[in-house]
């Protein structure tokens, strides 16, 4: 009688998966952790006027770490008779690590060159991308796909006795319209970070993020299908694999928005980053 009960009324928000619906929760409410040092305290106090690349580095590993480490000490109920490779955060947090990584080790050379962007801070680098980039870019991907996660499982509850064009068509406007809110709203909540500079802000916010959202336009669909549909547990190599194909695709579509619409602001020489690039920009013959 009791599971009969839970599977009539399930959750509009919440996966059915106990252990995708721990997780999810679990990166939800780490999210005001991270998010108050970084936003609430570091930035607001100017913090960072005294930092030194050890100090971004840190910033970064506190952010972090925590998200793999606490699963881990404090396993869920849902998880404790699971393997740990079985575990719905592991996987997650596998996806979310190689999708980022390869935003930050390449698409970051992209806001470079069509965006007009530029670090100024302090800090160890990767092809010429900040160590703590890496870092924070992880647990602020694992916020947006978890909130994506929940918005679209909860839009396909209301429209799941629409025909099936029209749920398509809803469940393509809302990714499209949330994946830009999110790239406007990250773009917003940085603005008083001095040392992450545009050419020209304004045209950021209304261009420049579209071009951002193109992550997320490929991403939230493809994230939401990990161990979402009953029976069809994923393991960690099809996570990884998931991951790179979404990264692949996105990287496609954002080479093709240089090539044919190239930058959305003009970048004067002087205020440009002066990094090694990908081998596909303009310029980079000239450098090696």
């Amino acid at each position: 009688m009791g599971g009969k009960k839970e599977s009539s009324s399930p959750s509009l928000w919440l996966a059915s998966n106990p252990s995708k619906r721990w997780g999810e929760l679990f990166f939800l409410f780490y999210t005001p952790f991270w998010l108050t040092l970084c936003l609430g305290i570091v930035v607001p106090f100017k913090l960072y006027e005294s930092f030194t690349e050890w100090e971004y580095l840190l910033i970064g590993l506190v952010s972090a770490v925590p998200s793999f480490l606490l699963p881990m000490l404090f396993v869920g109920e849902a998880d404790r008779s699971l393997c740990l490779k079985d575990r719905y955060w592991l996987k997650a947090s596998v996806w979310t690590i190689l999708f980022s990584y390869v935003g930050n080790y390449f698409w970051t050379h992209y806001f470079f060159t069509v965006l007009g962007a530029s670090y100024t801070f302090p800090s160890w680098k990767m092809n010429n991308v900040p160590h703590t980039t890496f870092l924070l870019t992880h647990v602020c991907f694992l916020f947006y796909h978890v909130g994506s996660n929940m918005t679209l499982r909860r839009l396909r509850h209301a429209i799941a006795d629409m025909p099936k064009q029209v749920q398509l068509l809803l469940e393509a406007t809302w990714i499209l319209a949330f994946a830009y809110f999110i790239a406007y709203l990250e773009t917003v909540a940085i603005s008083n970070f001095p040392y992450y500079e545009f050419v020209d802000r304004a045209v950021m916010y209304k261009v420049g993020c579209l071009f951002y959202a193109i992550y997320f336009i490929v991403s939230f669909p493809m994230f939401l299908r990990i161990d979402e549909k009953p029976g069809d547990a994923w393991d960690l190599p099809r996570a990884a694999i998931d991951a790179l194909g979404a990264a692949m695709l996105v990287t496609i579509i954002l080479d093709l928005w240089r090539i044919f619409l190239g930058p959305i602001v003009p970048i004067p020489e002087t205020k440009q980053c002066i990094q090694p690039g990908l081998p596909w920009f303009p310029g980079h013959d000239n450098m090696t």
